[in-house]
């Protein structure tokens, strides 16, 4: 599965600044242009890369700052935020060691660029690991779009996310997430406090314009 520019024609022209690979991962940062809006972490697919969901933060979130790590995984070349053994079959220790991985490198990246908690924007691989941050880090993050994400197992955690807000889009027809792990994945949120807004779409695994629509929505209530 590609990453989600390739699934829908959004347009960016901002600039934004080169890899820091002293935090731990190659990514691109673009600093903030309109004060107080929630900073966006951008988690691309499988076989995207830290430009990949540019367009996508800039649009739905004008003048936020947007920061967008590669993930450091590749699988036949295509890189991922962790490993999987087969379709829907996740390596489950390899998610939780990238998963701290991610976690200090948001923790880094505040830091070094004097962010609030930001909202995570995933899709598919990068909603998985999105929500796997959450679990593992629940002070990471102030928020999550969670976009085609699936849950093929039940995490060990002591998460407790006391109303953290999360939208989760998935589709009707999504070959590749079947519905009992949207509905697992969103219980498990749920029985951790999250406020989960749960949206299932009549679409595929590709992005559309609906996910647009809802996840900007979703935005400007944050």
């Amino acid at each position: 599965m590609k990453g989600a520019a390739q699934a829908a024609p959004f347009c960016y022209s901002g600039g934004a600044m080169s890899e820091k690979p002293d935090l731990g991962f190659a990514h691109r940062f673009v600093p903030a242009e309109t004060a107080g809006r929630a900073p966006l972490l951008l988690l691309h697919g499988t076989g995207g890369d830290e430009n990949d969901l540019l367009p996508l933060g800039a649009q739905l979130s004008s003048g936020a700052a947007l920061l967008s790590p590669r993930g450091k995984v590749s699988e036949h070349g295509m890189p991922r935020f962790f490993k999987r053994r087969a379709e829907g079959v996740f390596d489950v220790e390899d998610l939780y060691a990238q998963t701290e991985a991610l976690g200090d490198f948001v923790e880094a990246a505040r830091e070094r660029y004097r962010l609030a908690k930001p909202i995570v924007l995933g899709f598919s691989n990068g909603a998985n690991i999105a929500w796997s941050l959450l679990l593992q880090r629940p002070n990471a993050l102030a928020g999550a779009i969670l976009i085609r994400a699936m849950m093929p197992f039940d995490p060990v955690h002591n998460a407790k996310l006391d109303g953290v807000p999360v939208l989760v889009l998935n589709g009707s027809a999504d070959p590749i997430v079947p519905p009992e792990m949207s509905e697992r994945l969103v219980e498990t949120l749920r029985r951790a406090g999250a406020d989960v807004r749960y949206e299932l779409l009549p679409a595929g695994h590709q992005l559309t314009q609906e996910d647009f629509s809802l996840a900007a929505e979703w935005l400007r209530g944050r």
